[in-house]
Order: C-alpha cells, then structure tokens, then sequence
C-alpha cells in the first residue's frame, strides 16, 4: 500500500482505505484490513462520491487529524464515517433534514465520538448557529437547484479565514435541460461572484455519473 496525500488514507491500486476510528466496526459492509499494525475500511468509490474524486485525482484536498468539518447533506453517514477516520482528533457536524437519516447518525456517533448530528435544512444555516462555531472545511453534497446558494450562504457564516470548500455537483439538479459542463459553470460561476477560488475540479464518471467535485478556497 502506499500513502495517499491525505491524513490516514492509504491506496492499493485502484483502492483506497481510511484508518478505523472505531476498531473492529463496520459502517456499510465495508472490508476491513490490517496494515502495519492498523486497522483500515475499504472506501468504496460507488458509495462515497469523495472516494470517487480522490481516485479521479482531486488535488488540493488537504485535511488534518483535528480538522472541525461542517458537512452538509450527511444522509446516512457513509461518507462521513471515512472523514470521521480522517479527523479523528477534530468533530464533524453532521448536517441533515431527514429524521430518518439522522436516526442513522445518531446511531453511528455512539461509536464515533467526532460526529456531531445535526437534524436542520441547510437553507438556513442560522438555525444550528447554536451548535456549530466556525469550520476549517465546509463538505456539502446535496442534490437541489440552489446547491451553490447553499454553499455560499453556509461558507459565509461558518467557514474560517483560509479555509477550504468541497462541493458535490449533481447537473441533472441544476438544470436538466444543459449538458453537465454547463451545468457545472453554472455554479463555479456563482461562487467566483460571490467572492470563492476554484482549484480544482475532477469529472467523477464512472462512479457517479453527471457528477463533479470541486475544492474552493477562500
């Protein structure tokens, strides 16, 4: 295995494997293997679209141990459970408007102390102002025409100076009648209005199809 640019993510070919926060715990059926000593979960690219940018070759995607993370659309927590290895001495606002999903959270957080769920609409940041400080990332994967506006909107309450932005585009949100290119400037052009730096952008066929990640930096 050889060390990827990320703390506590290791690549085996075509594989990439977060270092167990939770010792001996699954999340989603995921393989765990032993390396050096450790404990690594596979990351499946299929189930995690940061997992398929990362083997697409997203650069610019530094995360430390101690990282606060503000993640918006936290669904059921497959992906939040990988950056839960990733920063395991920081805490992940869990994000998410569906109580049922949040069930799930709530569930994951009993044994990943870093998780933080939140139930709340990601329209109105100010309504977990309470419970969120600021955030040296803000990670938002949610599927709605406004998704950019979202961002926007959470980045300027609670992203620090110097911080970093990841952002999951579903074209087929935005507008279904444009090709994804077009969809995608659509919402780098908003970002640039609004003040953000794209850095990187990586296409995430064929894992996701119609899907891009892109990193923003303030």
């Amino acid at each position: 295995m050889q060390i990827v640019g990320i703390n506590g993510v290791l690549k085996k070919g075509e594989k990439i494997f977060t270092e167990n926060y939770s010792k001996g715990g699954k999340v989603y059926n995921e393989k765990l293997v032993k390396f050096k000593s450790k404990e690594f979960r596979s990351w499946n690219p299929y189930k995690s679209k940061l997992a398929a940018a990362i083997l697409k070759g997203l650069k610019d995607f530094n995360i430390m141990s101690d990282f606060r993370v503000l993640y918006l659309g936290a669904a059921t927590g497959t992906t939040v459970s990988h950056i839960s290895d990733i920063v395991k001495d920081g805490v992940i606002y869990a994000v998410e408007k569906s109580p049922v999903a949040v069930k799930n959270l709530l569930e994951l957080s009993k044994k990943r102390h870093n998780i933080i769920p939140v139930l709340a609409d990601a329209n109105h940041p100010d309504r977990y102002s309470s419970i969120v400080s600021f955030a040296d990332i803000v990670y938002q994967d949610i599927s709605q025409r406004n998704q950019a506006d979202i961002f926007v909107n959470n980045a300027n309450r609670y992203l620090r100076n110097g911080g970093m932005g990841i952002l999951m585009i579903k074209a087929r949100s935005i507008d279904v009648s444009l090709k994804p290119k077009e969809a995608y400037k659509l919402v780098t052009d908003n970002l640039k209005k609004n003040g953000f730096n794209i850095t990187n952008m990586v296409d995430l066929s064929p894992y996701e199809k119609d899907h891009a990640a892109i990193i923003i930096s303030t």
